[in-house]
């Protein structure tokens, strides 16, 4: 991380009364949330793992008949 970047974690952190943990996981939260084409990806994901399941629910079927 370069080092402005940590030292201003560390003073908005201590702004906070929390450590830099808590502050760089709310602001990835945030970003998330605010990201609509990581949104996107993030449901690409979502099918393309509902799909691969349902294809071995199918294929997982198909063997035991």
């Amino acid at each position: 991380m370069e080092e402005g970047v940590r030292h201003n974690l560390d003073r908005y952190a201590e702004f906070l009364d929390a450590n830099a943990s808590y502050v760089v996981s709310e602001a990835l939260k945030l970003l998330f949330r605010k990201d609509e084409e990581f949104k996107r990806l993030l449901g690409q994901y979502a099918n393309h793992g509902k799909q691969q399941t349902q294809g071995d629910v199918l294929t997982k079927t198909a063997q035991q008949i």
